[in-house]
């Protein structure tokens, strides 16, 4: 017997009751990324007998690098990143432990990204099960799966100055990637803006890798990471400028030729007189490293800033678990510090912790497991949240000229710090310095920035903005910058061509009255039923669309 048998009322067409999209395939446990983390987390998990799925994103093609995701590339990749199977070679020669994996039975999908995570919640009860969107070269579909692990990785903190948008400028995490993986970083000589640990790191396996490092810019007036790491830079030549900070990129369309450098003052304030210029091909922004947690906080995870997980990052327990009991996270994207970043054995042991805790949720025996002690980070030897302002101070407020701040859709610093939220949103007559408004927190929310001025909307999805508009709102708001709510993420966290998302299948009951979803009724009368003069504020309100 039917719902409208039963009951006696037709079914709303416009629900999406009965319409779940078919899913792809299905597994036990899905880890996404393939890095020291996830590789732990997978094989541990696999030696239980866990149907394991492991999906990891590179090769990521070459297009989509284009886009600046999932990391700041810069346009600093070589030509033969275009051909496929030489790429997918070089990934599989720097990632040895994948061949390991396909052994011992699990499942794996590279150059497969995951666009969203649907967790089975009052908002998706229509979905059977917890579902994952993934998306490679040919096609999008959905994944089912009982718990996730997700080992995302980290991306680099952007920094906006006078010629920052030309091919060169790149994160210094990328550049790491396309040389140490890809084996196709075009650029012999580099600049490195920052001396934390994680950049010096970055810089040491550049010069191995043939990168000659000119020189290492900081704008604190002493280098702040590992004398060790500095000084085997510097005894390759790299020269070390403190207090100074990066005012243009030199160079035409092929790129980056040099760099001009300024030393600054105490408040961040530029010495015209003191500027020095260093040629080089491309300029690494390490200024920051950032957890990689767009697919765990557009998920409904709990986020939070901690400075010793390096800023915002999941709120975790004992077993690597978010807020959502059947969600994990490992690797960079669960936090970053010093230590954990000079080897991959702390993240490892969070894949192994997390692994192990997936495996008792799903009802498999671990007979002998010992039992897990968690994972502390280090305690912060530095307040990176001022130290990220005074990055953005003295480089972006400081700088001679407006400097544009999300390239993607053109808005410059001035525009930003000069945004009054609309009346509606209540924000009242005190603002504080640059016009950032002080008296309603509505006006120092960056979605509100976002929303009005599309800052972080674009193609590479705020992945070079982010943390530069949240440091301008709170250097205007005059607030601390762990103070102010993060930018949400909204699915898909990757970009997906038309195409691709056009190949995710529906049931016709989807495709049948997808026009009554926006309840436009004027928008589907047919020509000849309009009448002569006909305007949408004229049309029947209970007129059925097209296809009712």
């Amino acid at each position: 017997m039917s719902l409208s048998e039963e009951t006696g009322y037709e079914p709303d067409p416009a629900s999406v009751t009965g319409k779940a999209p078919p899913v792809h395939a299905q597994t036990d446990l899905l880890v996404i990324g393939a890095g020291p983390a996830g590789m732990a987390a997978a094989l541990a998990a696999a030696e239980h007998g866990v149907q394991v799925t492991l999906v990891d994103e590179h090769p990521v093609p070459l297009r989509t690098m284009g886009e600046e995701v999932p990391l700041h590339f810069g346009g600093r990749m070589a030509a033969t990143l275009g051909n496929r199977n030489a790429v997918l070679e070089s990934v599989l020669q720097s990632h040895p432990q994948l061949a390991e994996a396909s052994d011992a039975g699990i499942d794996v999908r590279l150059g497969t990204a995951v666009w969203g995570l649907f967790p089975h919640r009052p908002t998706t009860q229509w979905i059977s099960g917890h579902v994952a969107g993934l998306a490679d070269e040919e096609q999008a579909y959905l994944l089912r799966f009982k718990q996730v692990i997700v080992a995302a990785g980290r991306r680099d903190m952007g920094l906006a100055f006078t010629g920052w948008q030309l091919p060169g400028v790149m994160g210094a995490s990328a550049a790491y990637q396309l040389a140490c993986t890809y084996e196709g970083l075009q650029a012999r000589t580099a600049v490195l803006l920052g001396s934390g640990d994680e950049a010096l790191l970055i810089g040491n396996a550049l010069q191995d890798a043939g990168v000659r490092i000119a020189a290492i810019v900081e704008q604190a007036s002493t280098a702040v990471g590992a004398t060790h790491l500095l000084e085997r830079l510097r005894s390759q030549g790299a020269r070390l400028f403190t207090s100074h900070v990066v005012q243009q990129a030199l160079g035409d369309a092929d790129g980056v030729a040099a760099v001009r450098l300024a030393r600054i003052e105490a408040d961040g304030h530029h010495d015209a007189d003191e500027l020095t210029t260093i040629e080089c091909d491309a300029l690494l922004l390490g200024v920051g490293v950032i957890p990689a947690i767009e697919l765990l906080e557009s998920s409904g995870c709990d986020i939070r800033f901690d400075a010793a997980r390096g800023g915002h990052a999941p709120v975790l327990d004992a077993a690597q678990r978010t807020s959502i009991p059947f969600i994990y996270a490992v690797g960079d994207c669960a936090g970053i510090w010093s230590t954990k970043s000079q080897g991959s054995a702390i993240a490892a042991r969070e894949g192994v912790i997390a692994a192990r805790a997936a495996v008792r949720a799903l009802g498999a025996p671990l007979a002998d497991a010992p039992a897990d002690s968690p994972v502390i980070p280090d305690v912060p030897a530095r307040d990176i949240a001022n130290e990220r302002l005074a990055w953005v101070r003295a480089t972006v407020l400081q700088a001679p000229a407006d400097q544009m701040i999300c390239q993607c859709e053109e808005v410059s610093a001035a525009e930003i710090l000069a945004l009054r939220p609309p009346r509606y949103l209540g924000w009242g007559k005190d603002f504080g310095p640059h016009g950032s408004a002080v008296s309603d927190p509505l006006g120092t929310h960056p979605d509100v920035v976002k929303r009005l001025t599309r800052a972080g909307m674009g193609a590479c999805q705020g992945r070079r903005c982010r943390e530069q508009i949240t440091a301008l709102l709170a250097l205007g708001a005059g607030c601390a910058l762990d103070a102010l709510p993060l930018a949400t993420y909204r699915v898909p966290v990757r970009p997906l061509r038309l195409d691709l998302l056009a190949s995710l299948p529906e049931v016709p009951a989807m495709a049948a009255h997808w026009d009554s979803w926006f309840g436009m009724a004027s928008q589907w009368v047919p020509f000849w039923r309009a009448p002569p003069q006909y305007t949408a504020a004229a049309r029947g309100s209970n007129e059925s669309v097209a296809s009712e």
